[in-house]
């Protein structure tokens, strides 16, 4: 059983008080909703006037604006690309993401690998690549986005040999990544349409659901036992910058393609 941290949380807290003291600073070099503005402005009107979505890579709204999402290619990277809600959703810690019309964020991260997969040149297989989310304490924005990209090489290496101890319940890995110690569970699922990570997190580890805003997820692809393809789940608590930070398990130079298959 897990207990969330307390102190973890009141530190988390006194970073952001500390942060929104220096809003009026860090305006002047950085807006938050910056990512929110370029989607709702220019991609999706765009998309709507039947032109191509542009800066956006894609956009789905077969559903309606408020199922939508769009992909859109990460300044940050060379192939990393961004899986963001067409309507307006803060971060992990939003009740929509646990709401029955949540938008089908991570369906369609995951269905944007083949766009990874163009800016590399080569297909990956499914045990190199990756969809994370940050906590609200390790963002710098406050509009919901994915991150899909490439697994770092050492943190694939470590799953490839634990997956075979995984099972669909929670529990600590007995080693660390990227030096932190994550949760970890088994997700049957081919592309990650049929399942909901966000509630998986939020109903099965202690303390999530109350303290949403502090939890990262990461989801990795997997091929278990007879060839079934699925995913690893990773799940931590936010500590200042000493956790909480799913993105910092990808490689986004994607050392990875370097690799000979």
């Amino acid at each position: 059983m897990r207990k969330f941290s307390p102190f973890g949380v009141r530190f988390a807290l006194a970073s952001l008080a500390v942060s929104g003291a220096l809003a009026s600073v860090a305006a002047a070099r950085a807006d938050r909703l910056a990512l929110w503005t370029l989607i709702h402005e220019k991609c999706v009107v765009n998309f709507k006037a039947g032109a191509a979505p542009a800066p956006c890579a894609a956009v789905d709204m077969t559903h309606g604006e408020d199922q939508g999402v769009a992909i859109l290619k990460d300044r940050v990277g060379v192939a990393q690309y961004l899986a963001i809600p067409t309507r307006r959703i803060s971060g992990i810690e939003s009740p929509d993401l646990l709401a029955p019309d949540a938008p089908p964020v991570w369906r369609e991260a995951w269905a944007a690998r083949p766009l990874v997969n163009a800016r590399l040149g080569r297909e990956l297989p499914r045990e190199a690549l990756s969809v994370a989310v940050n906590s609200s304490v390790a963002r710098s924005q406050d509009q919901l986005h994915l991150h899909v990209d490439c697994l770092a090489v050492e943190v694939a290496a470590a799953l490839a040999s634990y997956k075979g101890n995984l099972t669909a319940q929670w529990h600590v890995m007995p080693t660390a990544l990227n030096g932190r110690r994550y949760w970890a569970r088994r997700l049957d699922s081919v592309d990650l349409a049929d399942a909901a990570p966000f509630h998986l997190l939020a109903e099965g580890l202690d303390g999530a659901r109350e303290h949403m805003a502090f939890e990262t997820l990461v989801a990795v692809g997997a091929t278990f036992e007879a060839g079934a393809p699925g995913f690893i789940l990773l799940a931590d608590q936010a500590q200042f910058d000493a956790g909480g930070h799913g993105e910092d398990l990808q490689d986004h130079a994607c050392a990875t393609a370097q690799v000979p298959n």
